[in-house]
């Protein structure tokens, strides 16, 4: 199952909105065959590992996600393991679409044998987008990048980030861009940094994500690089409702689509109508604050590099504190070394249908 989710990761980028999916077929346990979900409409990872096999009889099938039941643009992957003649199929966790789930019931009435929940949270990690998109339709799956200092810091006291971290971890981050609908940022990141905010890096991305700002004001200079650049990549502000006409008129033209909403519940929800499933939010850390604050950070990956600042602009904005017995403990999804730096990944909550 390990393999078969990291097989799955192969297809950041490429997929989405269909979840990312890796299958290893096993007999007299060796490995006969892998396959993994390589673009939106390609074959599924079963269909793909079992044009790779010659045997597929009485093979067992590993595979992060309950195969599919939908004929859409790839055949029913319940259908083709059943005429394979697989005899089981082991999978990590339950597929919510409601056109696709319900193959490990279909498996289970044509004699297949089935085992469901093997390497569960981390299958239910790995697709989180996906999982969230249907268990939560009102809004996108949200989740924070910050790159800080080891005192939480974003920026030094005279506001200065470029860069606290090395070059591995700016080369994630074009990586984990690849993977999200949007990628937001406030306004002030916007002034101060001046970013593209697109993916340039290995992965280059089946639909590039959309670049959101977020500003309550509305005023955004036309001589940014998102603003000027608009008309070529969709680039979306949010403002306050009273503020939207205004900001309208200011970017007519320019490519800038203006949504309005009052409270980051309403920004969340506006997203999410505008088509948004999930959001890489990348600064700075008032709105980093205000999200956590209203509870809609579903995930944050926190990338820290070896350096003290002492004084800076705080990672999570000015936060009222909490009693330790009143907190949560947000679930470890992953931990590895970028270079010099620290990838910690953490998410609030593990979505896991069926549970």
């Amino acid at each position: 199952m390990a393999r078969a989710i990291k097989l799955a990761r192969r297809g950041w980028g490429q997929v989405a909105p269909n979840p990312l999916v890796g299958t290893v077929l096993l007999k007299d346990g060796q490995v006969i065959a892998e396959g993994y979900h390589a673009g939106f409409g390609k074959p599924h990872a079963e269909l793909a590992a079992l044009a790779a096999c010659g045997a597929p009889e009485g093979a067992t099938c590993v595979v992060n996600l309950e195969p599919c039941t939908h004929a859409g643009k790839t055949p029913p992957c319940t259908d083709a393991l059943v005429s394979a003649g697989v005899k089981r199929v082991v999978f990590g966790v339950r597929d919510p679409h409601p056109d696709a789930r319900g193959g490990a019931d279909r498996l289970r009435q044509s004699g297949v044998e089935v085992e469901e929940g093997l390497l569960r949270e981390e299958a239910a990690a790995l697709n989180a987008p996906f999982l969230w998109a249907h268990a939560r339709p009102e809004r996108p799956f949200i989740a924070l990048k910050v790159a800080t200092s080891l005192d939480g810091l974003l920026a030094d006291q005279g506001g200065q980030s470029k860069w606290i971290s090395g070059t591995e971890a700016r080369e994630f981050v074009h990586w984990l861009r690849a993977g999200f609908d949007a990628i937001a940022v406030g306004r002030r990141t916007v002034e101060v940094d001046d970013p593209l905010l697109t993916v340039r890096g290995p992965v280059e991305p089946r639909v590039p994500p959309s670049r959101v700002v977020i500003s309550r004001s509305g005023m955004l200079r036309r001589n940014r690089q998102v603003v000027r650049t608009a008309k070529e990549i969709p680039t979306i502000v949010v403002t306050s409702s009273h503020m939207r006409d205004q900001t309208e008129a200011d970017l007519a033209k320019t490519g800038v689509t203006v949504l309005g909403a009052d409270g980051m519940e309403e920004v969340a929800a506006a997203l999410r109508q505008a088509g948004v499933q999930s959001v890489l939010v990348e600064g700075g850390g008032s709105l980093a604050g205000a999200l956590l604050e209203a509870h809609l950070v579903d995930r944050i990956y926190w990338i820290q590099a070896p350096l003290w600042l002492g004084v800076g602009v705080p990672a999570f904005g000015d936060r009222e504190g909490m009693p330790l017995e009143n907190t949560i403990r947000w679930a470890v999804t992953e931990r590895r070394g970028l270079g010099q730096d620290t990838l910690l990944v953490v998410d609030r909550e593990l979505c896991l249908p069926g549970s």
